[in-house]
């Protein structure tokens, strides 16, 4: 606990603590100085309580089934083992009556998110990407993707697709049958792409082009989900600017539902084995400012990528636990599995916490969505429009 005098010998502008208590707006520097100079635990006791007072003590999840659409890409980030070439044994080519039948397990269970992911434009690096395509009817992975969220929103189930550069035509359609999107910026410093960095081989990684199409999804009112890696390579000052960036968006558009805090973990057969996990204080830091920069905003970090002590970060100002499958796994960390539902459950009201689940559109960005969409999600919401618990459960 911190006391008195120990306050009293810290070099920190504790104007800034005032700021924020009175609601006012802190710059980048002064978001520097407060991670930078005042203690970690002021730090998250802050975030915390801002939390609380914003978004109360309801922390959220959404039930899913992963649909590894196509896992050919053509980037090759330095941290990623999603990613397959066409010989390996993970490479996962879904066709329509796989994605099917997948949709129905995930109604039998209760889901209610579909969660499409694919590599980025796998058929402008790969022949057998172009021929996949061509067998199952379809010129591009985007026109695909619309079809198999017609098909998954058939058996009751609800897209949401991270797909990486979508052109905006691609999103507005989309938008059609999926009640939210994603992309994850990772971050906004050009600095990572270049030589020696994570995303030297990453064209799509371009943090210009991916803060474009998140304004892209603004000028379209699509709820988008974004979010940051931390540990990759950066520093605290461009996990701050990229959070910055993210908020620049939203102030103009309002449409980020969410945004996720991951941790980096290293992973054999990639150049980033031998690199570290960020320190905990550090991640905890970066997720505790997000909440002090975005106040109001869905933060969520991933629970089955800090499997001993997800339940820790309640303390410092989250308010979501993203998707949880019952039924496939996190393709894009499998050796990290999902922690059991009421596992989950029992620590958030250890803690204090009610548990809910929701839509992978949040129940307040459900108005942004079509009509249609609305009415699909009216029929298992409750008076919240979050998913009713007599469905999940």
């Amino acid at each position: 606990m911190l006391n008195f005098e120990t306050l009293s010998k810290l070099q920190f502008d504790f104007e800034i603590i005032h700021k924020i208590d009175e609601l006012k707006e802190i710059t980048k520097d002064e978001i520097l100085e407060l991670a930078e100079n005042a203690p970690k635990e002021m730090i998250f006791h802050i975030a915390s309580r801002i939390r609380d007072e914003r978004r109360g003590r309801n922390v959220s999840f959404s039930k899913k089934a992963f649909f590894n659409i196509i896992n050919l890409c053509r980037d090759t980030c330095s941290y990623c083992t999603y990613k397959a070439e066409p010989n390996d044994t993970k490479l996962s080519l879904m066709n329509k009556q796989t994605v099917k039948e997948l949709a129905i397990l995930a109604k039998k269970y209760n889901c209610t998110e579909a969660l499409f992911v694919t590599g980025e434009r796998p058929e402008q690096k790969y022949s057998e990407a172009k021929k996949w395509l061509r067998d199952e009817g379809f010129s591009s992975t985007s026109e695909y993707l619309i079809h198999c969220s017609e098909i998954v929103l058939n058996e009751g189930i609800f897209p949401h697709t991270n797909a990486g550069n979508l052109t905006k035509n691609e999103m507005r359609e989309l938008k059609k049958t999926n009640v939210s999107m994603g992309m994850m910026l990772e971050n906004s410093s050009p600095r990572l792409r270049e030589t020696g960095m994570p995303h030297q081989d990453a064209p799509s990684k371009d943090p210009i082009a991916r803060l474009n199409i998140l304004k892209n999804s603004g000028e379209l009112k699509i709820p988008m989900t974004t979010g940051i890696l931390v540990g990759i390579g950066e520093n605290m000052k461009e996990c701050i600017q990229s959070i910055l960036d993210i908020k620049k968006i939203h102030d103009k558009y309002g449409n980020i539902q969410e945004i996720i805090l991951q941790n980096f973990h290293p992973k054999p057969k990639t150049s980033m084995f031998q690199h570290s996990t960020p320190e905990e204080d550090y991640f905890k830091t970066v997720v505790a400012l997000c909440r002090i920069i975005m106040p109001d905003a869905n933060i969520q970090i991933p629970p089955n990528l800090s499997p001993e002590n997800y339940q820790e970060f309640l303390s410092v100002g989250i308010n979501d636990w993203g998707g949880i499958s019952p039924i496939t796994s996190d393709y894009v960390n499998p050796e990290f599995s999902w922690p059991n539902i009421q596992n989950v459950e029992k620590k958030c009201n250890d803690a204090g916490f009610s548990f809910k689940a929701r839509f992978p559109v949040y129940p307040e960005f459900i108005s942004l969505v079509n009509n249609d969409l609305k009415q699909r999600i009216s029929l298992i919401a409750d008076e919240e429009n979050y998913v009713k618990e007599s469905y999940w459960k």
